[in-house]
């Protein structure tokens, strides 16, 4: 009998123990994603407020501003990377007529 005592007085303190560490999860998770959401959301009106001053064009709005920001970037991404595979083609053939002149000096 003592000893079912004990079992179920471990049982509640378990129980408490846990309920506590959720709670106390709860408000630790809740609270960051408080501070998460204010932060993006300040980071995103600073952003809109400086494509407005600084980037639109005459009667376009920010968020077409913002797609035509995204669209150049895109384009010059590509063109960067075209740049590259030539300058890497070039390369290569510049190593193989250096090989082949190597092969004709022998």
């Amino acid at each position: 009998m003592a000893k079912s005592k004990l079992v179920k007085a471990n049982k509640k303190i378990a129980e408490k123990v846990v309920d506590g560490y959720k709670s106390i999860e709860d408000g630790v998770v809740g609270g960051y994603k408080k501070i998460e959401n204010g932060v993006v959301d300040g980071f995103g009106k600073m952003t809109d407020n400086f494509v407005d001053n600084y980037l639109t064009e005459e009667g376009e709005s920010v968020e077409d501003a913002k797609k035509r920001l995204h669209e150049t970037e895109k384009a010059r991404h590509e063109e960067a990377q075209n740049r590259v595979k030539e300058n890497q083609k070039a390369a290569k053939e510049r190593a193989e007529a250096a090989k082949e002149r190597a092969k004709g000096n022998k």
